[in-house]
Formats: structure tokens, sequence, C-alpha cells
């Protein structure tokens, strides 16, 4: 096992933390969204999407 074969996996080790954090990013941004809904607005889009649903059928 040479320096280049360490330098490899520090750069592969380096992209799967890079990976970790931006799938955490992505969560906690959908989780505020959902949780900054109204229930009067959650309630509205259900609707939009069962009448859609009905249309499509």
């Amino acid at each position: 096992m040479g320096l280049g074969s360490a330098r490899v996996w520090k750069i592969v080790g380096l992209a799967g933390l890079a990976g970790v954090t931006a799938t955490g990013v992505i969560i906690a941004r959908n989780h505020r969204q959902r949780t900054q809904r109204t229930p009067e607005e959650i309630h509205a889009k259900l609707r939009e999407r069962v009448a859609a649903a009905q249309n499509a059928a």
C-alpha cells in the first residue's frame, strides 16, 4: 500500500462525508417546509390531489 492509495481513500472518505452532509441538509430543509404549512394548506393540497386523481381515472 503506497502513498497513492492512501490519498485515494482519503478522497473517497471526504466525498462520502460530503454526501452525508448534503443529504442531512436536504432532509432538514424538507422537514422545515412540511412543518411550516398550516392545516388548511395541507387540507387544500390533499383536495387538489384527490381531484387530479379522479380526473386522471
